[in-house]
């Protein structure tokens, strides 16, 4: 896969942009504050229309302006494609062309344009919280399998109509009639998200387990545990059972989401766990040990995706280099040799031997 080139309008603090790319290292090189993540996340939505960084599509369009566009010229399923997103203020839905024909869902575009990210919050997801494992993953498996993104926004919307059914009930307890009804389809959908993960956390497992051993000349053995809700013992088990499971869990839980007023069991809490022979990485890892776990995670989803689409995916690096020893530096460079990769550095005289530099300042192209 290859971005050939982008055309930012109204994005961020990008007011107009045309910037064509390398099909190898793009270095994008400016002081802080200048628009050179923006450019990145640019990239990522434009082939997966998920932001790493927004929670509101209005958060991207630049100040004072009703829309931003972001289009793209990718080689891609051994032809040149083109993908355009147009995100609007207030209420107005995006809209998704392809080709130049319009398209409903994301699923449409699936396979075009696929970006792997690595950023410093990345190198200690490992010691973070729950939730940031969870995106990492959830971000993964949007792009590899659309079934899945489809049903985890199916899922979070079920749950925001729960969450606020629970917050209601105080004053308005007749609330609760239709909370069977979110209950049953939360553990339908939930199941489905159960099943996608378990499968995705086994082969990212398994790949990162190769990284790693090489990373560490073989003195550690890495090893990946997907964790869910304690009655679902068999997270490979068919869907059903698996909604049956989590209404078992449910169903324990009922009183004390009622007294809470919380959504307390399902998928949403989700995790998964790093050991390096045997030992618990979050609990016991030093920082180098977490940074290196952290890198053969994504190098392992990269491969993912390869594996999954033949292509190599757009590697999209925010200035995480600068955060790495010289040691860690060199096996990521390593790795990157095949394949179109951005990395992002404050430092105009840094790594500008590794291919074309790209110099941003005020959301503009020097």
């Amino acid at each position: 896969m290859e971005l050939r080139n982008i055309t930012l309008r109204n994005f961020r603090n990008y007011e107009q942009l045309y910037l064509e790319f390398s099909p190898g290292v793009n270095l994008i090189v400016g002081q802080n504050a200048q628009g050179k993540t923006n450019l990145l996340e640019a990239v990522s939505y434009l082939g997966s229309g998920r932001s790493f960084r927004a929670q509101k599509q209005g958060e991207m369009i630049g100040f004072g302006a009703d829309f931003a566009d972001i289009e793209g010229e990718i080689f891609s399923q051994e032809r040149l494609q083109k993908l355009r997103w147009v995100l609007f203020s207030g209420q107005r839905p995006r809209q998704i062309w392809r080709n130049g024909a319009k398209k409903k869902t994301t699923a449409e575009i699936n396979g075009v344009m696929s970006t792997v990210l690595f950023c410093p919050e990345d190198l200690m997801v490992l010691k973070s919280g729950a939730s940031a494992r969870r995106r990492l993953g959830d971000s993964a498996l949007c792009q590899l399998r659309p079934n899945y993104d489809a049903a985890l926004t199916e899922y979070n919307r079920i749950l925001e109509h729960k969450s606020r059914i629970l917050k209601d009930h105080f004053e308005n307890p007749t609330v609760l009639e239709i909370l069977p009804e979110y209950n049953a389809r939360l553990c339908q959908v939930g199941a489905l998200l159960i099943s996608y993960r378990a499968r995705f956390y086994q082969s990212l497992g398994t790949e990162a387990a190769k990284f790693h051993m090489a990373f560490s000349g073989g003195a550690e053995e890495f090893s990946l545990q997907y964790q869910t809700v304690s009655t679902v013992r068999d997270p490979f088990a068919p869907v059903d059972a698996l909604t049956e499971a989590l209404q078992e869990h449910l169903q324990s839980h009922y009183r004390a989401e009622l007294e809470s007023g919380q959504c307390l069991t399902g998928p949403h809490k989700d995790d998964f766990e790093v050991s390096l022979s045997g030992i618990n990485l979050k609990a016991y890892g030093s920082q180098g040990q977490t940074r290196t776990a952290a890198i053969s995670l994504k190098l392992a989803q990269r491969e993912l995706h390869r594996r999954e689409f033949g292509e190599e995916p757009v590697l999209l690096l925010d200035d995480v280099l600068s955060e790495l020893d010289p040691v860690r530096q060199d096996f990521v460079l390593n790795q990157i040799k095949t394949g179109q990769v951005f990395i992002t550095c404050c430092e105009p005289g840094r790594f500008t031997k590794l291919g074309k530099t790209i110099e941003i300042e005020k959301g503009r192209v020097l």
